[in-house]
């Protein structure tokens, strides 16, 4: 009965620590020349994943059996390393540029995951409400996340295009041997 309760405090618990070490982060990657764009889903996001946790909360009956199976695929999954690390906002630093140019080259084998968090978070919201049976809550929040994380990839896949595209004009430039 209390496993419920317990078991999303503890989310809940994770998720503030992550927000606040991505704020330490973005205010470092910032300072270091990182630029934010989309943030304007970023509060989006936060409802996302607060009522996620009421949902669950609100739609599993208190006596629901949890399955310790599941809630241990979570608990392996790697969340804990990432912590902190994983961006609730929008952020394209030189070194994020760098990793994703070569995808932008290659035409991307995954081209809705440019980083491996967004397949751990899709993850988790799908898998805690399945701890305690709430097929619905699964369904729904899994839903509204994939919405969500579409029209983030959208403005993350538009900016980096761009930065591609600023880059190679600006390399192009310099490689003329006469000034225009």
């Amino acid at each position: 009965m209390m496993a419920l309760y317990i078991i999303i405090a503890l989310v809940a618990l994770q998720r503030l620590v992550e927000l606040l070490l991505a704020r330490r982060n973005t205010r470092l990657l910032k300072s270091q020349g990182g630029i934010e764009t989309g943030a304007h889903h970023y509060p989006l996001f936060i409802l996302l994943h607060t009522s996620w946790l009421l949902a669950i909360l609100l739609t599993t009956p208190a006596h629901a059996p949890v399955n310790w199976w599941i809630l241990a695929v979570i608990c392996a999954s790697p969340t804990w390393p990432h912590l902190g690390y994983r961006h609730p906002r929008a952020l394209l630093d030189d070194a994020h540029y760098k990793r994703s140019r070569r995808s932008f080259n290659q035409k991307r084998t995954l081209p809705f995951f440019l980083s491996p968090q967004y397949i751990i978070v899709t993850g988790e919201v799908a898998l805690l409400p399945l701890v305690f049976g709430n097929w619905q809550a699964c369904d729904t929040m899994v839903r509204v996340n994939a919405m969500l994380l579409a029209w983030r990839i959208r403005v993350e896949n538009a900016t980096l295009k761009e930065r591609f595209y600023a880059v190679r004009a600006q390399q192009l430039l310099t490689a003329m041997p006469y000034p225009l």
